[in-house]
């Protein structure tokens, strides 16, 4: 796929987050990493504290880089929080080139949504 093509893809998911949560702007991308951690997590409330934002959005990575193998699925705590584990490291990228690469495994993650259970249809 074209940097283009997963720019649009990447688009098509914001634009579905922002309709979907009724939000007057289009998520950035630690608004989505945050959305794929409580994904993750399994659970919402009201207030999540700064610490508890700043480790979701670290699940969301986990999770993204699991897919390659990167990251170790190890379970969940007594509160129900997933853990990971680091298996190799990430190749080193420029700034740009983290953000391309992150770009393309949050469309893979909400396209694995979508398969699964439909989420943009819409």
């Amino acid at each position: 796929m074209e940097n283009w093509e997963e720019d649009f893809e990447y688009e098509r998911v914001r634009h579905y987050i922002k309709q979907r949560f009724q939000r007057p702007v289009l998520p950035n991308m630690d608004a989505m990493l945050f959305l794929i951690g409580v994904q993750e997590l399994g659970r919402w409330k009201e207030g999540f504290t700064k610490e508890e934002k700043q480790d979701l959005m670290h699940i969301a990575v986990c999770r993204l880089f699991a897919v390659d193998g990167h990251y170790e699925f190890i379970g969940r705590d007594d509160e129900g929080w997933p853990h990971y584990k680091l298996t190799s490291k990430i190749p080193p990228k420029d700034l740009s080139g983290q953000e391309q690469l992150l770009k393309t495994k949050i469309v893979a993650y909400f396209k694995e949504l979508e398969a699964e259970e439909g989420l943009l249809d819409s």
